[in-house]
């Protein structure tokens, strides 16, 4: 057999590892906290985004009906209004 050779992917069991050592070293709890899914008020369109940890997001356009999300009353962005986890900067104030 003819190597293409291409770069072939790692075995399941190297994958498997890498999740495990992420989980012991508590990067799989940054990540976790790095995403959030937005729920649209108005179509119930729901999208995994990642956060930036430098701003806050201050208007997001649903990727199904185009409604543009801003921050409800006393919410510093988006993600505090309709995600899943509160913005880094929130997490960082109640960490505190």
């Amino acid at each position: 057999m003819k190597d293409s050779g291409g770069a072939r992917p790692a075995p399941r069991f190297l994958h498997d590892l890498g999740q495990a050592m992420r989980r012991a070293a508590g990067h799989d709890e940054e990540e976790r906290h790095a995403l959030s899914t937005l729920t649209c008020p108005s179509c119930g369109a729901r999208t995994r985004e990642r956060m930036p940890e430098d701003r806050c997001v201050i208007a997001y356009p649903c990727p199904r009906c185009g409604h543009l999300m801003r921050p409800l009353v006393g919410d510093s962005c988006v993600f505090c209004s309709y995600g899943t986890v509160k913005c880094p900067s929130q997490q960082s104030r109640k960490s505190r």
